[in-house]
């Protein structure tokens, strides 16, 4: 099943620069490549694919591998740092609305059809089509998607038009210096218009109902498959500085699985958790990185017994994250106390969002006995059981049983199941509101506070709960409006929303924020493990002689 691919050396990829204005980009100088190795390389991922639709995905897989394979108008340089991809130039108009982009000359689908500004049209409607299943509220940054989305305008007034086969323009619904950021996530890369008008819904369901225009393509995947191949695109812009050939990706659920195949030489990246971060701790091909991603819980707002907020923040203050964070994950993964991460957002004065907000809902089994009790008499209940919904990968297992035990010892009465199914199953039964309450991971689109706090305003991306609170979303709203050139007033209306939804209303708990522990083979260069959205990028990795 896994194979070893062999090694060969190149250069680092091009480098590019982003100016103001016109953001030209100039190439770095290359290295000479060794013609006598392959540029070929094995990796593992956690999760089954669900989709290579970039409307529809919700997991981290998913998002992986549209990443590698779709490139958007920009493209991520290095770290946070974003450049100008698909587009030459962009000219940004003076009251920073309106962002008008010339294509580069010469793209092309992997098909060797023409990537034109209508791509982007339609892609960009299609994520606000209310018809359409995506449900992620960040693309309400174009002008008019939320009236849209609301059934109010029609889908040819979102403010993304074509000017011409090479020329967009995007109008924004208010001032948003993260676009660029927010433009090279996953759920923004362009689809063909005339391949998804022709697939269907059979679009991004296999490798064969896609055509991309990245820097990779994708082979092997029908829908089931636990293995498959990213290939080069020859067709892409930018080829000459992608220097892999061929990367193997393949499913390893388990991560003690992971490191035996890579200490056996079947893959040169896998994924560490627990005891096994201790055991490589140190070593040349050890290496682990803080990123923007937070595991969590979030119960159902639409049924009894979990749409008691009494209940909620019982079960919610009823475990301790230290000791999650020490004994389970093992990782250098750190305890979260709030819905935005430590570290992704800071401000002009160096002040760090976590830290400005502090703390929200912590460990605190005697409060959580006394909610406990208010949710027994308002329920009219002694006892209850709540199943938990999680995949069936590694973490998300040990996750359970640990919160399974901790929330039973502290909340006498309290039983809690676990039901554990297939990743693409867990989303599936979250979508349809068949669960008591979920642990999931979610990773941001862009880099700003917001972009946490979004999700749980009522029609917000990963708002499962279909949860709807009017002052939450009235302060997101003023955030994204009146206030949204007035950097302190508007961090302190996140706060406020980030705090009715996880202390008041308790419809979500963060439990910890991600350290990526890994091991990688030590001739492998500028593999990048991204600090938020899709986890790694690959468009710039080569291999040196060992």
């Amino acid at each position: 099943m896994f194979k070893k691919f062999a090694k060969s050396f190149l250069s680092a990829a091009a480098a590019l620069t982003l100016a103001t204005g016109s953001l030209p980009v100039t190439l770095a100088e290359e290295t000479q490549i060794d013609p006598s190795v392959e540029q070929t390389l094995s990796i593992m991922t956690i999760g089954e694919l669900a989709t290579l639709d970039s409307a529809l995905y919700n997991d981290t897989p998913s998002s992986d591998m549209i990443g590698q394979i779709f490139e958007g108008l920009y493209r991520v340089s290095t770290g946070t740092e974003v450049e100008l991809g698909q587009a030459e130039n962009v000219e940004v108009s003076e009251d920073g609305l309106t962002y008008t982009f010339t294509l580069r000359d010469g793209l092309v689908w992997s098909n060797g059809e023409p990537v034109t500004a209508e791509d982007y049209v339609f892609t960009y409607q299609r994520l606000v089509d209310p018809n359409g299943q995506n449900t992620s509220s960040s693309v309400e940054i174009f002008k008019n998607a939320a009236s849209i989305r609301n059934g109010e305008m029609e889908l040819d007034e979102l403010g993304v038009k074509a000017l011409d086969d090479k020329t967009l323009e995007i109008t924004l619904e208010y001032p948003a210096p993260y676009l660029p950021k927010l433009l090279t996530g996953s759920r923004f890369m362009p689809v063909s218009k005339k391949i998804v008008e022709e697939k269907g819904d059979a679009y991004g369901t296999s490798a064969e109902n896609i055509v991309t225009n990245g820097p990779f393509t994708l082979t092997g995947w029908t829908g089931t498959e636990l293995e498959w191949t990213l290939n080069k695109n020859e067709n892409y812009w930018d080829a000459e500085n992608v220097h892999l050939t061929d990367v193997l990706v393949s499913v390893v659920k388990e991560t003690g699985t992971g490191a035996d195949l890579y200490d056996a030489g079947e893959i040169d990246y896998a994924i560490l958790s627990d005891a096994f971060v201790g055991q490589y701790e140190g070593a040349e091909d050890f290496n682990t990185v803080p990123r923007a991603t937070l595991g969590y819980i979030m119960f159902n707002d639409t049924k009894e017994p979990t749409n008691n907020a009494a209940l909620r923040r019982a079960v919610s203050q009823a475990f301790d994250k230290e000791l999650y964070a020490e004994s389970v994950i093992q990782d250098g993964s750190t305890p979260a106390n709030g819905f935005v991460p430590t570290g992704f957002d800071v401000d002009e004065e160096g002040v760090d969002y976590r830290e400005a907000a502090g703390d929200i809902l912590t460990y605190n089994v005697e409060q959580a006995q006394k909610d406990w009790e208010q949710a027994k008499e308002e329920l009219g209940v002694e006892e209850l059981s709540l199943e938990l919904l999680v995949s069936d990968v590694d973490l998300s297992g040990r996750t359970a049983e640990y919160l399974q035990a901790q929330i039973q010892e502290n909340l006498p009465g309290l039983t809690i199941t676990i039901r554990s199914v297939p990743l693409q199953n867990r989303l599936e039964i979250q979508r349809s509101l068949d669960y008591d309450f979920y642990y999931g991971t979610w990773a941001p689109d862009y880099q700003d506070a917001l972009n946490f706090v979004e999700q749980l305003t009522t029609d917000g991306g990963i708002n499962f709960a279909k949860y709807s609170n009017e002052e939450v979303d009235k302060l997101v709203d003023q955030t994204r409006h009146e206030l949204a050139n007035d950097p302190v007033a508007r961090r302190e209306a996140l706060m406020q929303a980030e705090k009715i939804f996880v202390e008041e209303d308790a419809i979500t708990s963060a439990l910890y924020q991600v350290s990526t522990s890994y091991l990688l083979s030590p001739d492998v260069k500028n593999f990048e493990i991204m600090p938020f959205g899709r986890t790694i990028n690959l468009r710039t990795t080569y291999r040196a002689a060992e």
